[in-house]
């Protein structure tokens, strides 16, 4: 949305707020607590199912060959499950109940890790591995499918999103190499057990293992009922389609999950950006080794470029969410894989250590950013029925495009021979590691580049204005476009609301108009006798939170999903008003309507201008009250000319109605053209305001200002 002087960055209510007031938020939801302890659980468990098998198998064998291979083969055994099955695990998670799928993956988890311990076989230990993979394919997709229905608003799904990674690659690695750490070495200090103690020590770690996955069963089963829910919050009208719900089998279902991503344009962008972020992945992490070597900085270069990476990763995971509030995810997921390219094309020609790590870090920042950004995106803009299968396969696509790039890439940089130029001075190694990366430089590029133009929804808002905003840090416009209709009679701008919402449903756009004052009087009304509100400030503060309420639970979300909102007296009518008749201060009332709409002003004001029935010397107080109003709409109006159109209200309705509509035909031009009407619609003039609308209308909207006696 456009800002007003003074605004900070932000578009939504909530844009002000801090990230640790964000995660404050999500975390003050029980179920989503005790879920974010649970993925603890797990997360720990599979590090350490990594460190312990690794452990194990080094002393179930004497091989020397063998132990080299050890810690490889319980990483493919680990991982080949989701390459196989992890279609299967989005299935479950889509047709049976996600709670009780999650419960049976954990104790199989458990059971085979124990039965490792108990067989103590190197071939089980691969076997076993291979099932608990298996498990957590089943596992992964319910989790992440159920998470959107245990938050209160589907904004909270990228806050959770980053919540989950923290713990995942953060804390819990941190978790269980400590623990790993300390078993491994209690027997050094306590001497439990005598001789040779090192395979009791790592079959005891493979059994804590499997108790922390039934430990998180128990919890699952008992404490987190809100799992098994479905649905909760409704996706607004957008360009997702919506999945056939009534097929059940499942090669009905993995064709209809397919037919799904073929036939939705977001979601194949999203696949194929994804697809192209991986694939650059893999090339950065096969290559990496040579590389480094190639830099010709010693030994320490790898290990300071596996850091850049990382902390490139946590940072963009960490400050996504901002970018988002300033450039729409469907337009952020596309720019962060090509932003992602053209790093790792610096990398690839960078001809120092110090150029490489700097570009090694943006690398990770715009995977990071890609990443969480594409999470974010299949929580709240795929529907419940089908989230399952397209987390699966978006889990599936990570895994098997790093697992073949890795496997494939050091091959390839094996056919190039090496050769040694000199740039500016310097030695510079080129070998089959740069020819690599710029391949997968290319790739990403080519698939941000589709991402970009297959989920972009803001086509008639160029992106060149939206990274320019996002970089000076001012307020991102959002998907929708806001429309506000001011003047000083309820009925007339109410009418006219309905009018030109109906008009423009002829466009591309939805359209939803807020309206409904009687509802909105019924709420303050309540609000202000419940607690015997008589003080101007007070009303208006009342006032505020109602209005509050409405932009955070249903205006935003209707702009975020690329909606057109048509709202009467949005904030310039009953600023007006309590500054002319209860005598407040209009910069006061003009900083809490900021802080109430989380600085969120309309693109568009219509303003009706219309002369109070009456003299202007008229001594009824209510007469001289709308003279006032009047005057300080007026004023409003001339003060931000870009952002109102002025409209003489004097006339029938449909007077009033076509000359809107004229109006607005000459600002829809330009960039603006895709929200005109493509067709005319001919003009329903309600006759009772508590008449059935013909547009689609708001549960909850702008409450009328109370009535202030000026004594």
């Amino acid at each position: 949305m456009r800002s007003v002087p003074g605004a900070g960055p932000g578009a939504s209510s909530g844009a002000e707020a801090s990230t640790i007031n964000r995660v404050r938020r999500v975390l003050a939801i029980k179920p989503f607590r005790r879920l974010w302890g649970v993925t603890y659980l797990c997360s720990v468990a599979d590090w350490l199912n990594i460190l312990a098998l690794t452990g194990l198998a080094t002393k179930l064998t004497d091989n020397y060959f063998a132990q080299n291979f050890a810690f490889v083969g319980v990483v493919l055994t680990g991982l080949a499950p989701g390459l196989l099955f992890a279609p299967i695990g989005g299935l479950l998670a889509d047709r049976f109940d996600r709670r009780k799928v999650m419960v049976v993956a954990d104790l199989l988890r458990c059971g085979f890790l124990l039965s490792i311990a108990i067989v103590s076989a190197p071939w089980w230990l691969l076997a076993g591995n291979f099932l608990v993979g298996c498990a957590s394919s089943m596992w992964i997709p319910s989790k992440e499918a159920a998470v959107p229905n245990l938050l209160r608003r589907p904004d909270q799904v990228e806050t959770a999103n980053q919540l989950g990674m923290v713990m995942t690659y953060g804390l819990a690695v941190i978790t269980a190499a400590g623990a790993n750490a300390a078993i491994t070495g209690v027997n050094t200090t306590f001497h439990l057990f005598p001789g040779d103690p090192s395979l009791n020590i790592a079959k005891l770690v493979v059994i804590i293992t499997g108790l922390l996955y039934l430990a998180s069963a128990i919890l699952i089963a008992t404490r987190i009922p809100e799992l098994s829910l479905r649905n909760v919050h409704a996706l607004p009208e957008q360009k997702v389609k919506q999945a056939d719900e009534e097929k059940f089998g499942i090669g009905q279902m993995i064709a209809d999950g397919f037919r799904f991503i073929r036939s939705t344009p977001l979601v194949r962008g999203l696949l194929v950006g994804a697809f192209g972020a991986f694939a650059a992945g893999g090339a950065v992490i096969g290559s990496a080794k040579p590389y480094s070597s190639s830099l010709l900085a010693g030994d320490s270069a790898f290990n300071l470029l596996v850091l850049a990476v990382f902390l490139g990763l946590a940072t963009g995971m960490a400050f996504a969410p901002k970018l988002a509030r300033r450039l729409a995810h469907d337009r952020l997921f596309g720019i962060s894989i090509i932003a992602a390219a053209l790093s790792l094309l610096v990398v690839a020609l960078s001809p120092h250590l110090a150029v490489a790590l700097i570009a090694v870090c943006s690398v990770g920042i715009w995977a990071g950013t890609a990443f969480l950004t594409g999470v974010t995106i299949i929580g709240s803009r795929v529907e419940d029925a089908i989230r399952g299968r397209i987390n699966a396969i978006y889990q599936l696509m990570m895994k098997l495009v790093l697992f073949g790039t890795t496997v494939t890439v050091p091959v390839l940089v094996g056919l190039v021979q090496r050769h040694t130029i000199t740039v500016w001075g310097s030695p510079l190694t080129i070998d089959g590691t740069r020819p690599v990366m710029l391949g997968g430089a290319a790739i990403a590029l080519i698939a941000g580049v589709f991402a970009y133009r297959q989920m972009d929804d803001k086509r008639t808002e160029p992106i060149l204005s939206d990274l320019r905003n996002a970089l000076r840090r001012t307020p991102r416009r959002v998907n929708g476009f806001l429309i506000a209709v001011e003047g000083t009679t309820a009925i007339n701008t109410a009418i006219q609301a309905v009018n030109l919402a109906d008009w423009m449903r002829g466009g591309t756009r939805p359209v939803v108009v807020a309206a409904d004052p009687a509802l909105d009087d019924q709420r303050l009304t309540a609000l202000v006798s419940g607690a015997s509100l008589t003080g101007a400030r007070a009303q208006a503060l009342a006032a505020a939170a109602v209005r509050a309420d409405i932009v955070e639970r249903h205006v935003q979300p209707a702009l975020d999903a690329g909606s057109v909102v048509v709202m009467e007296r949005f904030v310039d009518s009953p600023l007006a008003h309590l500054s002319a008749v209860a005598g407040l201060d209009s910069d006061e009332l003009e900083g809490l309507a900021d802080w109430a709409t989380g600085r969120l002003r309309p693109d568009l004001t219509v303003l009706l201008d219309s002369a109070p029935t009456g003299a202007p010397r008229d001594k009824s107080t209510a007469m001289n009250d709308q003279w006032r109003v009047q005057h300080l709409l007026t004023e409003m109006a001339a003060a931000d000319p870009d952002r109102y159109v002025v409209i003489d209200a004097d006339g029938t309705d449909a007077e009033v109605a076509e000359r809107i509509r004229t109006a607005l035909r000459a600002v829809f031009v330009g960039r603006l053209a895709a929200l005109a009407p493509t067709t005319e619609k001919p003009v329903t003039l309600p006759l009772d305001i508590d008449e059935t609308l013909p547009v689609e209308t708001l549960p909850v909207e702008t409450p009328e200002e109370p009535r202030v006696e000026v004594k």
